[in-house]
């Protein structure tokens, strides 16, 4: 709360204050000295107060509250004062406030079954559908005792059931599984004391009012959700029952819409199928627009009787007229052949993804200079002072710089009014922000010159997602997104995502058109060049674009070029393909490149995430946290990688800098010293057990070929691996679950490395597996089964 520090003297009477001021106010500043003190009273007053509540407390006070109602922290899942610095996501895990909060609603309901699907959500935060396998188990019954409501024989006629075998909502009968739920090696389901939690992982994020993308090499009536053009599968937008005795249904799920939970039959003569209300609709899990479809007055959005669920794995499914059919499982529709829509489609859907990353509707922080010019764009939401295009807006600012003009040669001419607001709007004008605010498909070339001093900030909004849809214009030239500037400018990228071509930032030019490396400014104080590129949440497509199946079309193309610049580049929260340096290293300093929480994805990792053109060692001083490489690595130095999965070979030229701390890095590299990284700390783990376990039994040392049989089988088994490897899917970069411990549980706080360590997911499930085994109901065996 900001108090006041008048508020002492306000209270004096004005007599007091009259005097006060003939002396220039000396006892103003006195009791502004007091006032401070009596708000800081004030506020350690309030402050106390709300940490009697566990909603209001700091967070050094949740341990306190919980040991009063004899809450016990989790020992597996690490200590809250150590490792790295605190983050909200870490908070949640180590200081699990609302689990605290919900302790003494959990123990009243202690030895339920329903009790573990709010358990899990509480303490883990994913959902989850807890499932008694006692009652799936095939059994004999009486003839007068009948319980319909028991599993029963597969029935080969009915489809939906058929799709959930072996999921989280299957209702088939089993024979008994001996195995237990709960075993370290083969986990076993099917048993009377078996109780199953099954956990969704990712998280469900939402594409409002988004261009689909039309498949012309399959058909003009061909088209995909994603407007990247690669196949997408729809999920489900969860909405929870909150009551206490209900079990989560797949609606109220994040899982993924499959094609018979999308149709309602009806009983027609002839049968005909349409929409599921419950999935399709407004506000709802997917909703399509074709403006003009299929005549010229119907209705938008399109109804859901005009859509129907289809298997369109092969394109060769053709639709009636009037009806669109939709694939769920892949994210695509169908128009009848001969009626495609002449203004274009749009959709509304929700797609699965790890973590806040890369271009996506969900909520960041915005930053930007103190004093800026603003600039909105939206194709969605026209109106005065929005501008269609990005192009638009740029042309804009520079044409308000031109109207401001230069100042007078003699200052002294102006008024101080004039003159002042002269200089705050040349101050407003220096740095521009350029914000999107809709979720459409911008198809223009982008080139951005910066001046001396210059900023230049393009964003998306908040829970936006727009795509630069970079095109082969020009046949002379490259084509791409091209930024360059002058001394001390700045350019930020933020929240957006680029496909079909990359982005180039570019060095000062020579009179001849010739890039330059290092050359002075204008006053000699420093390199006429950019001063630093920010990435922030943004997407550059890796190979950049993608084909159905998502396989990159370029693969070999590099997402990022850096041609003789000097820039600082800083990479946040982002996903992006190859980075490629050229550089001038006779008369230039090494470029600085810092990467963190984000995937450098080369497309193969035979291939280069970090090179030079010619296939040598990038120019460039690295330093990258938190993050999953995929590719080759090639540079001068590297000055620290932490936490970090490099899946393809690191070489580095300047060995006797930097360090690499609880990293993976493949067999065969040349890096700076190594402390706590795979697999040599595995393989050396591995040495010492059989060396101890030698010399317990009076045997001698192994011999050199066992050793070597030795690392080749531990190198084997730590390396990396992910649930896919390829952009577009949902659990792209996504460790598996049979990873090895030293990589899901390797980081410096025994989180896991790579991009998602900020998930925090080997503690949250050691959370969760200590308090199943508190408040499981008496004589069950709770197994924890990952959905996704």
């Amino acid at each position: 709360m900001s108090r006041s520090l008048d508020r002492l003297y306000d209270m004096l009477p004005v007599v007091q204050r009259m005097r006060d001021a003939e002396r220039d106010y000396p006892l103003r500043a006195l009791l502004r000295v007091i006032n401070e003190q009596v708000n800081l009273v004030e506020e350690d007053i309030d402050r106390m107060y709300e940490n009697w509540f566990i909603e209001t407390c700091e967070d050094w006070v949740v341990p306190y509250i919980g040991d009063l109602i004899g809450y016990r922290p989790v020992h597996a899942a690490g200590d809250a004062a150590a490792g790295a610095a605190p983050s909200p996501s870490r908070n949640r895990v180590w200081i699990p406030r609302r689990e605290v909060a919900n302790t003494l609603a959990l123990r009243r309901r202690k030895g339920g079954v329903a009790l573990l699907e709010p358990l899990a959500a509480a303490v883990a935060g994913w959902p989850a559908r807890a499932v008694e396998f006692y009652t799936l188990l095939a059994w004999r019954q009486h003839l007068d005792h009948l319980r319909l409501d028991r599993a029963r024989g597969v029935d080969l006629r009915d489809g939906a059931a058929l799709d959930l075998i072996g999921g989280p909502f299957d209702t088939s009968a089993r024979s008994v599984d001996v195995r237990r739920i709960g075993s370290s090696r083969r986990v076993g389901r099917h048993n009377i004391a078996s109780v199953g939690v099954f956990l969704w992982r990712l998280k469900v994020y939402s594409v409002s009012h988004a261009p689909a993308y039309c498949v012309e090499s399959a058909g003009a009536e061909c088209y995909t959700f994603n407007v990247l053009g690669h196949d997408t599968p729809l999920y489900t937008l969860a909405r929870p029952d909150c009551a206490p005795e209900h079990s989560a249904a797949e609606r109220d799920l994040p899982v993924p819409i499959r094609r018979r939970a999308l149709e309602e039959r009806l009983e027609t003569r002839p049968p005909r199928t349409q929409a599921v209300a419950g999935l399709y609709g407004a506000g709802k899990s997917l909703l399509i627009y074709a403006p003009g479809w299929p005549n010229k007055h119907a209705p938008q959005p399109v109804p859901r009787e005009s859509v129907v669920p289809a298997d369109l794995s092969d394109w060769t499914y053709r639709a009636p007229p009037g009806v669109v059919a939709v694939d769920p499982v892949r994210g695509r529709m169908v128009f009848p052949v001969g009626q495609a829509p002449k203004r274009g489609v749009w959709v509304d859907y929700h797609a699965a993804f790890s973590a806040d990353m890369g271009g996506g509707e969900y909520a960041r922080p915005l930053s930007q200079p103190l004093v800026f010019a603003f600039y909105p764009v939206c194709k969605d939401r026209p109106g005065a002072g929005v501008f269609e295009t990005i192009g638009a807006a740029l042309a804009q600012w520079r044409a308000d710089q031109q109207a401001l003009g230069a100042p007078p040669e003699d200052l002294s001419e102006l008024p101080v009014s004039e003159l002042a607001q002269w200089r705050a709007a040349r101050l407003r004008l220096r740095a521009a922000v350029i914000e999107i605010g809709d979720s459409s498909a911008y198809s223009e070339r982008i080139d951005i010159e910066l001046a001396a001093s210059e900023s230049l900030q393009i964003r998306a909004a908040n829970r936006a997602r727009p795509v630069i849809r970079l095109l082969d214009y020009l046949a002379q030239r490259a084509d791409g997104f091209t930024v360059s500037g002058r001394r001390a400018s700045r350019f930020t990228l933020d929240g957006v995502i680029v496909t079909g071509r990359g982005m180039r930032i570019l060095g000062p030019e020579r009179g001849d058109g010739d890039r330059v490396a290092d050359q002075g400014g204008d006053d000699g104080a420093g390199p006429d060049d950019l001063c630093d590129v920010t990435l922030r949440h943004v997407t550059l497509v890796p190979g950049w674009a993608l084909d159905c199946d998502c396989d990159p079309r370029r693969p070999n193309e590099a997402s990022l070029e850096l041609l003789y610049t000097s820039a600082r580049v800083r990479i946040e929260h982002s996903i992006i393909g190859g980075i490629e340096v050229a550089a001038d290293e006779v008369q230039t300093d090494p470029v600085d490149i810092a990467i963190s929480d984000s995937i450098v994805d080369a497309t193969g990792g035979e291939r280069g995430a970090l090179g030079a053109p010619d296939l040598s060692l990038a120019f460039a001083r690295l330093s990258i946290c938190r993050s999953t490489v995929i590719g080759t690595v090639a540079t001068h130095a590297i000055g620290l990688a932490e936490n970090t999965i490099f899946t393809g070979p690191v070489t580095v030229g300047r060995r006797q800098h930097g360090c690499l701390r609880y990293c993976y890095v493949a067999p065969g590299s040349r890096t700076p010293r190594r402390h706590r990284c795979q697999p040599e700390a595995a393989v050396q783990a591995a040495f010492e057990r059989a060396r101890d376990a030698a010399a317990t039994a009076n045997q001698a040392a192994p011999d050199p070929g066992a050793l070597d049989a030795l690392r080749a089988r531990e190198t084997d088994r730590v390396n990396p691996r992910f649930t896919s490897t390829r952009y577009g899917h949902p659990a792209y970069c996504q460790l598996a679950r049979d990873c090895a411990a030293e990589i899901a549980r390797g980081a410096d706080d025994e989180s896991e490395m790579g991009a998602f360590h900020g998930l925090f997911q080997p503690q949250r499930e050691a959370n969760l597996r200590a308090r199943l085994e508190e408040y499981t109901p008496a004589g069950m065996d709770v197994g924890i089964l990952f959905a996704n």
